[in-house]
């Protein structure tokens, strides 16, 4: 995966998560989800651009 394709992906969830949250609660299961997810992201996007530095 891409920077490129990684940002957009993290930003996708984190729109989602906003989302999720707005219609239940930040404790909801689907939140918990993709909030995990995201973190994952992150953390790929933070592996990638530290090894490139």
């Amino acid at each position: 995966m891409s920077v490129k394709d990684l940002l957009k992906e993290i930003e996708y969830c984190r729109n989602e998560m906003v989302y999720l949250a707005s219609q239940s609660s930040l404790s909801n299961e689907n939140v918990i989800a993709v909030s995990t997810k995201l973190d994952d992201l992150l953390n790929k996007y933070d592996d990638i651009t530290t090894k490139k530095q």
